[in-house]
Parts: structure tokens; C-alpha cells; sequence
């Protein structure tokens, strides 16, 4: 997949539960030509505006499934569909600041099938 596809320009916010800000989310799509089993995803860093969260801060939503990143690599249940948006959670109090950001996305993938892992990154600006 082509990756100025993978993250949905309408798909940023911050997370609010019960009535506090918790984080913030965005939607993007799993960068392979074909859907995955969510164990073959061995990581996500994210990156805003120069700060890099760590793994333990980011859950992933997929079919109305939430896991984090260790517990993702154990799920054979579930497939993230080729084009279809998970989204991505980073928890981190009082979320993003009102304005324009940079995002850094970096996701991979190890099939299987393949003698080595898979390495994309995007990037983009937005506004929460």
C-alpha cells in the first residue's frame, strides 16, 4: 500500500474518558498488500512533534478489538484487513495540545512466509 494512504486525515483526536483527557488516537491502515493476522505485527512507534512514545503507551483497535502491542502478538483471531482502518491509541495524560502537529509513524510486519520483517514509515501533519 502506498503509504500517503495509510492514515486517514479525518481520523485524529484526543481520548476523553470520563471527562478526562487520556490520550489521543488516530486511524490508519496496516501497510501490506494483503490482510494480517495482528501476531505477524511485531511493532508501532509513534512520534509527535519530536517525542517518541514508548510501546507500552499504545493500544490498537481492529474489528472492535482492543490489544496492546505484546498481547497482539499472540492473536490469530483477528485480521486487519487490507484497507481497512485500526486505530491507534497512544495513552499519555491530557492528550495533544489544540493546534497543528507532526505525526511519525513507523509499523512492521513479519510474515511468516518472508526471511525478514517488513519496514514502513509515514508521516503527517494534523490538527487536533
Amino acid at each position: 500500500m502506498l503509504e500517503t494512504h495509510m492514515l486517514n486525515p479525518d481520523g485524529y483526536q484526543n481520548v476523553v474518558e470520563d471527562g478526562k483527557t487520556v490520550g489521543f488516537s488516530f486511524e490508519m491502515r496496516i501497510p501490506y498488500y494483503r490482510g494480517i493476522t495482528l501476531s505477524i505485527l511485531r511493532d508501532i512507534k509513534v512520534t509527535v512533534d519530536g517525542k517518541e512514545y514508548p510501546r507500552d503507551a499504545l493500544t490498537v483497535t481492529v474489528n472492535d478489538e482492543t490489544f496492546t502491542l505484546e498481547e497482539m502478538r499472540t492473536v490469530i483471531h483477528n485480521r486487519w484487513l487490507f484497507g481497512q482502518f485500526g486505530t491507534v491509541t497512544v495513552h499519555t495524560e491530557g492528550g495533544l495540545a489544540e493546534g497543528d502537529h507532526d505525526l511519525s509513524v513507523t509499523v512492521v510486519v513479519a510474515p511468516s512466509y518472508m526471511p525478514f520483517q517488513l519496514v514502513k514509515s509515514v508521516s503527517s501533519k494534523f490538527a487536533i
